[in-house]
């Protein structure tokens, strides 16, 4: 691990001086910022921030790390991710890179080796990564097709009591709409989901009674008190649009929890007036939208032998601009699906950044992992550098956009309660045990 660009100050109450933050993230009156920055001191008072001020103006007497304009930063949501796949692809992997082949060689592997203890070693894996990397929210969805689903929710209530001090986690059940009639199959899914304090999830495809089941699963989630979180038109296909149906069915039965899309990769694919209307109807819903820019560009319009045409990400911008609260997530990791990625939400962002055209300006770019993510999962009280709460942050050497998105700042400092971390990763050797290797 390289050396962190600073030490912190041994003592309860110390200043984080001469800092620069996004401001989009701070809680307290910022002054003036150049493209979402600005410049401030922060006290730290017994691991909680005790007051944000003007950059130069916290007290002398106090013991300060002097940032010289380094950014800080609060820690990071991750609301979209497979804890339950990540890691597998040393021992399934996906020759072609494609979506048919993510899905078929996760069955396999899912079949011969999801036990209890498999998937428990892979998801501390992934969340010693996280935690390493500054993250401190994160929602996974768990492939719930029997008998799995009683497996993996159990391992993640486990999971979720042992990290409670370090990374607040959700789950959502994840499983094809096509199964939501199996009566015996959806009640105890409905029941494990309950007794875990989940998520109702599930992937929608167009089928002929695609009302019938929407209805069917707004209808169990309200009788349930559930959220719902959906996979939806993961697809180049132009005439795969279950996003207007969904964003119907929400309005029909005037459902009053959260739901939640992530992908809707061919919305991008609609003409105009077809993706202005949808988009619409799902502001006019209340629905949030998660894009997935890392694994969404590796999967789609990928052809042997061919260039890809697009990069199969949603209409972010468009979505914003229409008021529906967008975030992006990492997704899956080192699994058929996306064969990279190490749970680090600074990678996330440099990536979303390029592929989404977040950039020029960057004002408030940095919500997209941090206040945006936190407010869609619930969380408003994470993912923002609040005063009174606690000193969760991550600094950084960089001290503007351009250094900040040039290089993976391996030299962060992340704090939980005021004080610095062992920011050590896990060896991938550790899972050799399990992978075969």
């Amino acid at each position: 691990m390289p050396t962190p660009f600073l030490s912190l100050p041994d003592a309860p109450h110390f200043v984080l001086s001469n800092a620069t933050v996004p401001a989009i993230a701070v809680t307290a009156q910022t002054g003036p910022s150049v493209e979402g920055l600005t410049s401030v001191d922060i006290v730290i008072s017994n691991g909680k921030i005790g007051v944000v001020l003007p950059a130069g103006t916290a007290p002398a007497e106090l013991p300060k790390a002097d940032l010289r304009q380094g950014m800080v930063w609060p820690c990071f949501a991750d609301m979209h991710t497979h804890l339950d796949k990540g890691h597998i692809w040393p021992r399934r992997p996906n020759p072609d890179g494609t979506f048919m082949g993510a899905l078929d060689n996760v069955r396999i592997d899912r079949e011969a080796n999801w036990s209890a203890s498999d998937v428990r070693a892979r998801m501390e894996f992934s969340l010693r990564s996280a935690y390493a990397h500054g993250t401190h929210l994160i929602r996974t969805h768990l492939d719930s097709l029997a008998p799995q689903h009683r497996i993996s929710f159990e391992v993640f209530s486990e999971v979720r009591d042992a990290w409670k001090d370090r990374i607040a986690l959700q789950a959502v059940a994840l499983f094809p709409l096509d199964q939501i009639f199996d009566a015996t199959f959806f009640g105890d899914l409905v029941s494990v989901i309950k007794e875990h304090k989940g998520l109702l999830g599930g992937v929608t495809y167009m089928m002929p009674d695609l009302d019938e089941r929407l209805d069917f699963l707004f209808r169990a989630a309200a009788d349930n008190c559930f959220d719902i979180d959906l996979h939806v038109d993961e697809t180049e296909e132009k005439q795969v649009l279950t996003l207007k149906t969904i964003a119907e069915a929400k309005l029909r039965h005037g459902f009053e929890g959260t739901v939640t899309v992530g992908h809707c990769c061919s919305l991008a694919r609609q003409d105009e007036k077809v993706a202005k209307t949808t988009i619409d109807l799902v502001a006019h819903a209340g629905i949030s939208v998660v894009s997935l820019p890392m694994c969404n560009m590796y999967l789609q319009d990928r052809y042997p032998g061919r260039t890809p045409r697009w990069r199969g990400v949603t209409l972010f911008h468009e979505l914003a601009a229409a008021g529906v609260a967008t975030a992006v997530s990492s997704d899956n990791t080192r699994d058929p699906f996306y064969a990279y990625g190490d749970m680090d939400p600074v990678e996330l962002f440099r990536e979303a950044v390029r592929i989404l055209h977040l950039d020029h300006p960057l004002n408030d770019a940095a919500r997209v992992i941090t206040t945006s993510p936190a407010d869609i999962l619930g969380r408003p009280d994470l993912g923002r550098i609040a005063v009174g709460g606690p000193a969760d942050l991550v600094l950084f050497s960089a001290r503007r956009w351009s250094e900040f998105l040039s290089r993976p700042q391996a030299d962060r400092i992340v704090m939980r309660n005021g004080m610095g971390i062992d920011r050590s990763l896990p060896d991938y050797r550790e899972l050799d045990p399990i992978l075969g290797a």
